[in-house]
């Protein structure tokens, strides 16, 4: 049994279905979902883990980082666009009051300023539950700025469409299960981990970053976390290009453990649009297997 931060029809919910049809079990919240992998209630959940507008999703980046280990074993990129539904028969210059979710009512706000100026906005859990509390005729909304799915779940029509401000905006979701081995290596990969500090002091993150820069490992992702232990006191997440199978990414992570208080290994899995890192020379599997090999030399001649 799969799980998702629900409700269904959410864009999590559509993540989830493009990767599996199997019966999945919708979650209020992002803790409660990951806390069902973690107690063995499903094999794993669906969460979004960052999109392109707003950055970091927060609730997934921490919870994640603390507690019972999990793995990410896929990532899901997921074209964000958004639609202003409401009941049948409603005209746009109807519309008074609108129901959304806060990220939803953040990425249309231009367009919602310049189209429907006088609109109050109203911002709740998800889009999903916006467009069923639209759906009940009684209803004191308007309207629900959501997706295609929700809206066609609970019988809206679209009176306007593509109202984000950027065209271009994706989120990136992650199946999550407890961990396992990882899959085998693509060629294009990504790896996911959180770094701890041993204490706070000038230069900690240029040590981190050290170890990724000099064995040549891009990264695509940083964003430093508080621990919750105190003021000042932050982790760092981290998505880097290449597998734990990755002569160079091995390293890597062997030097993080030297250096850092504490490291997490979150997964290595296929990186979703395929896109395969450009290696400099000196960082090849190649190049690291020949250097094994002239070291197995200087200890047998």
């Amino acid at each position: 049994m799969l799980g998702y931060f629900g409700p269904a029809g959410t864009f999590t919910h559509q993540a989830l279905l493009s990767v599996s049809d199997a019966p999945a079990v919708p979650f209020g919240t992002v803790a409660q979902a990951l806390d069902a992998v973690r107690n063995g209630e499903i094999e794993a959940a669906m969460v979004p883990i960052e999109n392109s507008v707003e950055g970091g999703v927060s609730a997934t980046l921490d919870i994640l980082a603390a507690g019972k280990q999990l793995m990410i074993a896929k990532e899901v990129l997921l074209p964000v666009q958004f639609n202003l539904y409401a009941r049948p028969g409603t005209a746009l210059g109807s519309v008074r009051r609108v129901l959304t979710h806060p990220h939803s009512a953040a990425q249309t706000r231009h367009w919602m300023i310049e189209h429907l100026p006088e609109v109050a906005i109203t911002e709740g859990g998800s889009n999903a539950a916006a467009a069923q509390e639209v759906s009940d005729p009684d209803s004191k909304y308007d309207a629900a700025i959501c997706g295609e799915i929700a809206g066609k779940m609970y019988g809206l029509t679209p009176i306007a469409t593509a109202i984000a401000d950027n065209a271009a905006a994706v989120t990136r979701f992650v199946l999550v299960s407890l961990p396992t081995e990882p899959p085998l290596p693509t060629g294009a990969d990504k790896t996911t981990l959180v770094a701890y500090m041993h204490t706070d002091h000038s230069g900690a993150l240029l040590e981190i970053l050290e170890q990724f820069a000099s064995r040549g490992v891009n990264l695509t992702r940083i964003e430093s976390r508080p621990t919750k232990t105190g003021l000042g006191n932050y982790c760092f997440s981290i998505d880097a290009e290449g597998h734990l199978h990755d002569p160079r990414l091995a390293e890597t992570l062997e030097g993080l453990h030297r250096i850092c208080a504490d490291v997490v290994f979150l997964g290595s899995y296929p990186r979703a649009d395929g896109v395969r890192p450009e290696i400099a020379r000196g960082f090849t599997d190649e190049d690291y297997a020949a250097s094994r090999a002239w070291y197995a030399r200087l200890l047998h001649p």
